[in-house]
């Protein structure tokens, strides 16, 4: 397995991982807002769920940032 390889992989699981971290945002505050939660509650949900998100959408577009550079590079 060469190093571009390694790249391509390596960014395609951390991509993976900000999806999966996404996917979790959206079902985290679907379930708040089905809940019927007050409005401090909803706040503290939707910023914690912001974080992640920040984070998830970040750890995404580095995953196919190195998936992109290793294709590129490897040919």
């Amino acid at each position: 397995m060469t190093i571009w390889q390694v790249l391509i992989w390596g960014g395609t699981v951390l991509t993976v991982v900000g999806l999966v971290a996404l996917v979790w945002c959206i079902l985290t505050v679907l379930r708040a807002r089905r809940g019927k939660a007050d409005d401090e509650t909803l706040r503290r949900t939707m910023r914690r769920v912001m974080v992640v998100n920040m984070a998830a959408l970040a750890a995404s577009i580095l995953g196919l940032m190195t998936v992109v550079l290793g294709i590129m590079l490897g040919k």
